[in-house]
């Protein structure tokens, strides 16, 4: 795509904030949560999870597009997020190995997008002001556009996962394998399946809003409560299964929404953040070993601390070094435990795969 021939478009904030920049994959006109994940590599898995459902992501890593697209290395079946804002994009793929170029992927999915724009200040600013909705369009003027704006839901109090989550229950792995699981998918990645089919593990994976019996019909060794988008606070559903898992009491591992879930499920809130955690450098501490770990991370919202403090039924584990937020904890007396951030991180460190190990080793011990 000739430079010369690209089409303006303009991205509004919720703030009343401007840019004016070039139009990239599909021209439209798209609104979001606008966030920015700081992750030097990976804007195909990033725009894939569907944790990022109804969100803008600005990559904060100056050039993408460059090593293009490979069809293995999605995280779900199609881009999830709502639109992108880049600086310097690439129409040309360099990798021998890539299907398509990122502007094919991106036309071919409908993906509308924004290039040429100060991403740095757009970042500086967000941190500032906090995540906020905002709109990509390369067919509205900026008066059009704050019409088309007000439209847009807020993620605060929306639920997602029953939207992008299975529709159908699924197996997954060898019949046969040592250990059987069952995926509760509020909107899993495919890499953590990946992690458990690889370490011996049976998966049958559930849509988001099955009951408790659904999960036990499989008569699995373990629960696992997946990743995905939106807010918890609404998802009484998904918290009232994890209730019922609870009393049964086999090992259950949660990741981030999951973790979120698994939280609520014993009486612990969770809120929205000013700007959240998106990147694949965020240091987390284990209270149990005392060492930290580099971790990929994608969340807006996370569990209450204060909560923690005055509850005799979780522990923290995790804590996030920037912060302070919570970022692990286990149930007492319950075979439970769960991590806000990604230990199967593709790409991403490996520096948190052992809660892999760890579950497999606790459903080997309840056997």
């Amino acid at each position: 795509m000739d430079t010369t021939t690209k089409q303006k478009a303009y991205l509004l904030l919720e703030d009343g904030l401007l840019f004016e920049g070039t139009a990239i994959g599909k021209n439209g006109t798209k609104g979001g949560e606008i966030c920015f994940n700081t992750g030097m590599t990976g804007y195909q898995e990033i725009y894939t999870d569907p944790s990022y459902t109804g969100q803008i992501i600005v990559n904060t890593n100056s050039h993408i597009g460059n090593y293009g697209v490979i069809e293995d290395e999605n995280e779900s079946d199609y881009p999830k997020i709502s639109g992108i804002v880049v600086n310097d994009y690439s129409p040309i793929a360099s990798r021998q190995r890539s299907n398509e170029s990122l502007q094919q992927y991106l036309e071919r999915h409908e993906v509308t997008g924004i290039a040429d724009i100060d991403t740095r200040m757009l970042v500086r600013h967000i941190r500032s002001k906090g995540a906020m909705n905002a709109i990509i369009s390369s067919e509205l003027n900026p008066d059009e556009l704050k019409k088309e704006l007000a439209k847009v839901p807020s993620m605060d109090g929306l639920e997602l996962s029953s939207k992008v989550c299975t529709k159908e229950r699924k197996k997954l792995g060898d019949e046969n394998a040592e250990f059987k699981v069952a995926v509760l998918d509020l909107g899993i990645k495919n890499s953590i399946l990946k992690n458990l089919i690889s370490r011996g593990v049976y998966c049958e994976v559930f849509p988001a809003k099955s009951t408790f019996e659904d999960l036990k019909s499989f008569n699995p060794d373990g629960y696992f409560i997946s990743n995905g988008p939106g807010d918890p606070s609404v998802m009484d559903y998904a918290v009232e299964t994890v209730k019922e898992i609870l009393k049964e009491d086999k090992p259950l591992f949660g990741i981030c929404l999951g973790h979120q879930i698994l939280a609520r499920a014993c009486g612990i809130g969770t809120y929205k953040m000013h700007h959240g955690h998106r990147g694949l450098n965020h240091p987390i501490l284990n209270l149990g070993t005392g060492k930290s770990e580099i971790t990929s991370q994608n969340h807006g919202f996370v569990v209450s601390a204060e909560d923690i403090e005055k509850s005799d039924k979780v522990e923290v584990t995790h804590r996030h070094l920037n912060d302070d937020t919570v970022a692990g904890i286990k149930v007492k007396g319950k075979n439970a435990f769960s991590v806000q951030y990604h230990p199967e991180a593709s790409p991403g460190p490996h520096d948190s795969r052992y809660l892999f190990d760890q579950f497999i080793e606790l459903m080997k011990s309840k056997k």
